[in-house]
């Protein structure tokens, strides 16, 4: 008798922390979604500067914390080694929330079926979301 009263609330326990830890999981992953507005737009309009030539407005879409580490030449330059003009198809992967930064992996990919990618470090600056890092990845 002792053992299936044991098992009844062993099985009841379990089903409660499985509960807790499904609740748990859904308010982080929505947490996540709502913390993430703005960061596909501003992916879109960063990448429509850069194709346009507008090399300026895209290095403004950039905080002031990534201004004074990477000048306006060393941002040129950057943007001229990664060869964006192979690329003409953009995917962007899961967003990671990590110290109030969110961090994205881009992967840009040729006609040839090359990829290029890329993790975008985004931080908030008042209510907009403003590229904080930008750094090459090994490809995949």
């Amino acid at each position: 008798m002792d053992l299936v009263l044991a098992r009844e609330i062993g099985t009841k326990s379990l089903l409660a922390g499985a509960g807790a830890l499904l609740l748990y999981w859904t308010y982080t992953a929505v947490k996540l979604v709502i913390s993430a507005r703005g960061i596909n737009p501003l992916i879109k309009q960063f990448f429509t500067q850069v194709a346009s030539g507008r090399i300026d407005a895209a290095y403004l879409l950039t905080t002031k914390n990534y201004r004074s580490h990477v000048n306006r030449q060393q941002f040129i330059r950057f943007l001229a080694g990664l060869q964006l003009n192979k690329y003409s198809n953009l995917k962007s992967g899961r967003p990671r929330l990590q110290e109030g930064q969110m961090i994205l992996t881009v992967k840009l990919k040729s006609d040839a079926k090359e990829e290029l990618p890329l993790d975008f470090t985004f931080v908030k600056v008042e209510d907009d979301w403003r590229v904080d890092r930008i750094a090459k990845l090994a490809a995949s």
